[in-house]
């Protein structure tokens, strides 16, 4: 026994020195090789994955976003086709003899002679003044006014600056902005179209006055108003009074389609829309800051609208693709709707059958199924556009769950950016609900004595206490009464800086490798995802634009709705066919039967736009009325070398043909962080609260 106790302790011994032994080898072996160790930081760590902060650039799969080939020879040209004799005023001459023999001397009908003479420089001698009150939010507002310059040139009158009312209604905005100048840059807007209009910022102190003693005649003309009507109903009454007041709340005041002798005019329109109305400079400045982020990155974006806007789903009658309070909200939205005749059907229908149909929007679950279908890397950055989604981060979670880097602008920005953005404002008083107040004790006595008999039931135990979050949009109403409340001062800021967040977006969809819309082209007004597929189609035809036909993607969908998740190859296939041929001509034609009759700056072709003469004309596709919607475009200038230049930057960028591979090789999952008010945003390689330092 005693023998086995003293071999134990040999063992013991034997296998501490031997641990003594490997622990100092693996000493000397860290000292040797850690002299080239750096040490780990979070910037490092970033650049590492993400090199192009490095200048290191994934390759990009030209596939999924490369140019269309077959629109690369569409190249804007909005300005004017004819030079503008400098005559007088022909709509001063009271007789319409002048105008006959005039008409005579030209070879041109009195109708085309009079557009004619109206399409030149404004003449010193205006009709009259024109000013405006402009409703609605960032999409009505920019169709309106593009619409006003050119009844301003039609009726040869002096504009005043439009007033936006989303942001005069708003109490106590930054005194740094007035109505136009909150969202956009006045000096750009009045110099750009010197050659067109007469632009003033505000009307004489003397006509003020007037105008607030309603001596002025308003008119509220529809966005389908035509140009006879402006000629016939609203020029002698300019004539006569010199001043007029328009009410623009459909979003625009001019029928979007006219005559082919008013071509001048559309392109009027396009000079307006995408030259003239530039987003003040603290916004173009942000703007481009969040580009240069994503930028930054070193890998390809696409921007989505969701298009989940209440008026829109309510329209369309789209309630019953939400649950609980949202589909409420959505019916009692369609309800007013009804009310006002905006609206000329019965309020509930069934909305299953609407998406059928292509109404109603596609949910952002939807788009992501679609784009993986596509062949879209789970690591795609996205960029979420729009200052509202109904429903919430709620319908987000899915889209989220398949693509994690979806971002948006409390991503890309910090607070104080934001607020900067926003610019100094005063405080509003806190809505807070007050207590009764206590009663005294002698109080409290006389309510016994004044009570009655005895006995008595109990008191009903004391009401819940109200929250502030609760007292806040539809909380506070949608379960306790069926009149929605009026809007709030909160409310009526909140609606103030949605201009903003819309113009960020709008920046960042437009100049995005690839944009994809939820919904577009197909409501009563005008909506942001036309306007970015119209800016996009104008500014660059073959850059990636999508335009799904949701009638097709809901037949694919009800295919395989049990079982998205995991859908057959034949499916897959389908998906491919009919999103690549939405990029190209095919889907281009057929858009621009639906969104043309509906809002020119969607479709601005053939107008703003002129063809290379070395590539081969397509067939000219005209609408139902005889105009041009594709194919009838000029021979461009020799002066236009964008062709060229296109694809020097794309070679520069380094797009290669890899036909079976994903977006791009090298792309990694940005990491995710719980800021940001519970939202799953990516992190970025700067605090929200701190500026951003491009060389941290």
């Amino acid at each position: 026994m005693m023998l086995f106790k003293s071999k134990l302790k040999w063992v013991a011994l034997f296998v501490l020195g031997m641990s003594m032994a490997s622990l100092v080898v693996h000493l000397s072996i860290t000292k040797f090789s850690g002299m080239g160790l750096v040490q780990y930081s979070p910037v490092a760590g970033f650049r590492q994955e993400f090199g192009s902060l490095i200048g290191i650039q994934g390759r990009w799969n030209k596939k999924l976003w490369g140019p269309i080939n077959s629109l690369e020879s569409l190249q804007p040209y909005a300005n004017p086709r004819t030079n503008y004799p400098a005559i007088m005023d022909l709509l001063s001459f009271e007789s319409k003899n002048i105008i006959l023999k005039f008409s005579k001397l030209s070879g041109h009908s009195e109708y085309d002679f009079l557009i004619l003479a109206l399409e030149r420089t404004p003449s010193e001698k205006s009709n009259g003044l024109i000013y405006a009150k402009v409703f609605g939010g960032f999409e009505k507002i920019r169709s309106s006014i593009c619409d006003l310059v050119t009844i301003s040139r039609l009726l040869n009158a002096t504009l005043v600056i439009p007033e936006i009312q989303e942001s005069l209604r708003s109490k106590g905005i930054s005194y740094k902005f007035k109505s136009f100048s909150y969202l956009y840059d006045e000096e750009q807007f009045i110099a750009s179209l010197t050659n067109d209009i007469i632009i003033v910022k505000s009307l004489p102190e003397n006509l003020k006055a007037a105008r607030k003693r309603n001596e002025f005649p308003n008119f509220k003309p529809k966005s389908s108003a035509s140009p006879d009507y402006y000629i016939k109903e609203i020029l002698p009454q300019l004539k006569k009074s010199k001043v007029i007041g328009l009410i623009l709340t459909d979003g625009g005041c001019l029928q979007s389609i006219l005559p082919p002798s008013m071509s001048e005019f559309q392109r009027l329109r396009c000079r307006v829309a995408f030259h003239a109305l530039q987003f003040r400079p603290g916004i173009q400045i942000l703007g481009q800051r969040m580009l240069e982020r994503l930028r930054s990155w070193g890998h390809p974006i696409l921007a989505y609208h969701p298009g989940l806007v209440r008026d829109t789903l309510a329209y369309h009658g789209c309630a019953e693709l939400f649950q609980d309070v949202h589909t409420e909200l959505i019916q009692h939205r369609r309800a007013q709707m009804i009310k006002q005749g905006i609206v000329k059907e019965k309020l509930s229908v069934d909305s299953h059958l609407r998406r059928e149909n292509g109404s109603c929007p596609l949910m952002p679950e939807e788009v992501g199924v679609l784009l993986r279908a596509m062949g879209y890397s789970p690591k795609t950055i996205i960029y979420l556009a729009g200052s509202e989604t109904f429903g919430g981060q709620r319908v987000l979670i899915p889209l989220r769950a398949m693509f994690a880097n979806l971002v948006d602008r409390t991503s890309l920005c910090s607070k104080k950016e934001l607020s900067d953005l926003i610019g100094p404002e005063t405080s509003l008083p806190l809505d807070l609900s007050q207590p009764p107040p206590a009663k005294s004790a002698k109080q409290l006595k006389e309510e016994w004595n004044k009570a009655g008999p005895r006995p008595r039931p109990l008191p009903p135990p004391p009401d819940r206490p109200i929250y502030r979050h609760e007292k806040e949009g539809w909380y506070g109403w949608i379960t306790e009464t069926d009149m929605e409340p009026i809007p709030s001062a909160m409310d009526l800021r909140m609606q103030a800086h949605r201009l903003l967040w819309d113009a960020l977006d709008y920046i960042i969809s437009v100049e995005a490798d690839a944009f994809f819309p939820g919904f577009h082209n197909d409501g009563k007004w005008p909506d942001f995802a036309s306007l970015v597929m119209g800016q996009r189609l104008y500014e660059s035809a073959s850059s990636r634009t999508y335009r799904p036909d949701r009638k097709v993607t809901a037949k694919l969908f009800k295919i395989t709705r049990e079982n998205m998740y995991h859908p057959k190859h034949n499916w897959t296939l389908s998906v491919k066919e009919h999103l690549n041929k939405s990029l190209a001509e095919e889907g281009l034609i057929r858009q621009s039967l639906v969104s043309k009759p509906r809002s020119f700056l969607s479709h601005p072709l053939p107008e703003c736009s002129c063809r290379i003469s070395s590539v081969k004309v397509p067939n000219q596709i005209k609408g139902n009325g005889g105009h041009f919607l594709y194919g009838g475009e000029d021979e461009c200038p020799k002066w236009i070398q964008h062709g060229q230049e296109k694809a020097a930057s794309l070679e520069a960028r380094g797009i290669n043909d890899d036909s079976e591979s994903s977006d791009y090789e090298d792309a990694t999952e940005l990491p995710e962080s719980d800021d940001n008010d519970g939202k799953n945003t990516a992190t970025l390689p700067f605090d929200r609260d701190e500026e951003w330092d491009p060389n941290d």
